[in-house]
């Protein structure tokens, strides 16, 4: 473009690699970045989101400028409503002839800057953000022809296709594609939970800090706890931490739920890959030379990789092959009113109220919290699906459209008829006894099916199990289940179910 452009960078793609920033000339054009209402706004975002974006967003700016760019950047306190309001004043004030943007990460968002060419009158270029490792095409090449989607299969593909983990003759390391199975200890205290750095908060943190706490009062989030790095070189820090104290124990312990740790030993860098201040090539590729190196195991650098070469790539293909549809689906027409407590973590089963409480004031739960304790405890209660992905979307640090929905949707309630998941991820409460240690902190009974002080996850389950037996006895990995249910006892099912009726009149309240 010989014309000057005006070069709109979302507060998601803050990476020199953008490709908004590949053919920009600094004496010609101009960058855009803005805080605005409308996106700061559409849900309840936890404020450790808003403060890491914004904050994140100038830093970003700063660099830009020291770089020699021209820079029109809008704050919050500007009061800019929109993106659209953002790209109408930055085309007035730069006298650019023409935007470029970089796709963004929600349908909702690529569908209204679709209809800004005719109201701009001027030229709106929106281009594929390549900083994924599977491009949309690519994914739908992989797709075609598929009736399930089965992530182990898409990911071999991309472990080929990037070169990771294979030996000399393109096979595996090790001989397995999948260490899974080794990844899923519980941690009773065995290895000490190293301390985490914190990051310094410059003035920048601490401005925007005052100034969400200002503005977003009633949204979730204890900002006296912000710990988050806010530019690229304070992620990679962190990122080096991990992989020199944390990663050795990381696969024994990620399905791993603790009274003692929210972080254990997880990574703690969704957010900074879904913001742009880390890569996902690069760090797939620091964790394969951890291990050859013999700084961990194989299954732990496996299993890694995996989550982000792997299950990262997959939801974003599922995304976009299924938008806008994907999101009205509903498997078990599940519609019941999420209960007031999800917003306070006022609960007393004990693995809820931590993981609910933990999300809330952190923005952060692992994915065993996220899937087996607050997404199965939503799925065995029929839990308003769209009230349920809303909640997700909002509370969630690294939470946006394109990874939140496939993931609460597909995987936590198989809502979307299959697409993803082979089975429901139901579970009772021996599944989260055996993963960690709230149980002994809790009033209810995980060995307890009915009656006062019965974990009320038992007969939730085969309350679920009961209610939705027409479908799940279709299903090869349940049909056992439902078959093993429909032998016992009638009193005994109904006792089971009469209960469940009780604890969803009662807990859900």
């Amino acid at each position: 473009m010989s014309t000057p452009t005006l070069r709109l960078i979302l507060g998601d793609q803050l990476s020199l690699a953008n490709p908004v920033l590949a053919s920009a000339d600094a004496k010609r054009d101009w960058i855009l970045l803005a805080e605005v209402a409308e996106e700061a706004s559409y849900v309840p975002h936890n404020r450790h989101k808003i403060v890491l974006i914004f904050s994140a967003m100038r830093h970003f700016a700063a660099k830009l400028r020291e770089q020699g760019f021209k820079v029109i950047y809008r704050s919050f306190d500007e009061a800019v409503p929109s993106l659209y309001a953002a790209v109408e004043e930055g085309l007035k004030e730069s006298a650019a002839e023409a935007v470029l943007a970089t796709a963004p990460g929600e349908h909702r968002l690529l569908v209204e800057m679709q209809s800004w060419e005719s109201k701009f009158a001027v030229p709106v270029l929106i281009q594929e953000d390549d900083r994924f490792l599977a491009s949309r095409d690519y994914f739908e090449s992989w797709a075609s022809g598929r009736k399930q989607f089965r992530m182990e299969y898409f990911y071999r593909e991309m472990r080929r296709k990037y070169g990771l983990l294979l030996d000399k003759d393109g096979e595996p390391e090790g001989g397995k594609w999948n260490y899974d199975a080794d990844n899923r200890g519980g941690w009773r205290g065995q290895v000490e939970v190293p301390d985490r750095p914190m990051v310094a908060l410059d003035e920048i943190t601490q401005d925007v800090i005052a100034l969400v706490n200002q503005s977003f009062a009633s949204n979730p989030g204890d900002l006296s706890q912000f710990r988050m790095a806010v530019t690229s070189e304070d992620a990679q820090a962190q990122f080096d931490w991990f992989c020199a104290h944390a990663l050795e124990n990381f696969g024994n312990y990620q399905d791993a739920l603790a009274e003692e740790s929210p972080w254990m030993f997880h990574g703690l860098i969704s957010m900074y890959l879904n913001i742009g201040l880390l890569e996902p090539l690069p760090v797939c590729q620091q964790v394969e030379s951890a291990w050859r190196e013999g700084n961990c195991s194989l299954a732990a650098a496996e299993g890694f990789i995996r989550q982000v070469l792997g299950w990262r790539e997959y939801v974003r293909g599922i995304y976009w092959h299924a938008m806008p549809e994907y999101a009205q689906r509903n498997t078990f027409d599940a519609k019941r009113k999420l209960p007031q407590w999800f917003w306070s973590g006022d609960t007393d089963m004990r693995c809820l109220s931590q993981a609910l409480g933990q999300s809330l004031e952190l923005g952060y739960a692992h994915h065993i919290q996220r899937l087996m304790v607050i997404g199965n405890f939503a799925l065995l209660a029929g839990l308003d699906v769209a009230e349920v992905c809303e909640w997700y979307l909002a509370v969630y640090v690294d939470a946006f459209e394109w990874v939140e929905l496939p993931n609460t949707l597909g995987m936590a309630l198989h809502g979307d008829q299959g697409l993803m998941a082979s089975k429901p991820y139901a579970a009772s409460g021996k599944y989260i006894q055996r993963q960690g240690n709230h149980c002994k902190a809790c009033r209810y009974d995980p060995k307890q099916t009915t009656g006062e002080g019965a974990c009320p996850y038992n007969s939730l389950y085969w309350h679920f199990i009961d209610r939705h037996q027409d479908y799940l006895t279709k299903n090869a990995r349940m049909g056992l289940i439902v078959g093993g249910w429909k032998k016992r006892d009638v009193a005994d099912r109904k006792a089971i179910v009469d209960w469940g009726d009780q604890i969803l009149a009662t807990v859900l309240d």
